[in-house]
């Protein structure tokens, strides 16, 4: 059986290595498409369509990058190193956006603040419009929206200057 030499069998793996690339590249194309149709269908903003398709396609080409190198360098250690520093790297990204829904969960389930309450944090001071899970809107005396992160309201003292009447159905 015909057998490579050392430097033959180094080249070949680097050329498998490229192929490989390539092949994530395609993917990449491929997927981020998939990604914006499943976008579209939900409605979601033009502008998102294209972020979301951009991110996806970078974190194909990323795990290809990392593909190749292993298979180049005919270790597996690449890849993984490479797999634990884009899950390091994305847990740090998304860190304060978990913080935000958490805080969130914690405000809407325990009512300190609701609709109508008009409050008093950190400078800003308005009326809440919308308790959302990531977000809260407040309508300031100008009666611009202010969109503030449920982590401040979380963790920042919060004066409620006064508070909503809960909306019950008047005696029959």
């Amino acid at each position: 059986m015909f057998q490579f030499n050392e430097p033959t069998k180094d080249i070949a793996w680097v050329v498998v290595g490229i192929l490989v690339f390539v092949g994530f590249i395609i993917a990449a194309r491929l997927v981020a498409r998939f990604a914006g149709d499943q976008l579209g269908k939900r409605h979601v903003r033009g502008d998102m369509v294209v972020l979301g398709r951009r991110v996806v396609t970078g974190g194909v080409v990323l795990l290809g990058i990392f593909a190749a190198l292993g298979f180049a360098v005919q270790s597996a250690n690449v890849t993984l190193f490479g797999l634990l520093l884009a899950t390091i790297v994305a847990a740090l990204g998304v860190q304060q956006l978990l913080q935000d829904y958490v805080s969130g969960y914690y405000v809407l389930l325990e009512h300190h603040i609701r609709v109508g309450d008009r409050i008093s944090f950190d400078g800003d001071e308005g009326t809440i419009t919308e308790v959302k899970l990531r977000v809260t809107l407040l309508k300031n005396d100008e009666g611009d929206v202010v969109v503030v992160p449920n982590s401040e309201l979380f963790t920042k003292p919060v004066t409620i200057r006064a508070r909503a009447e809960p909306t019950t159905a008047p005696p029959t």
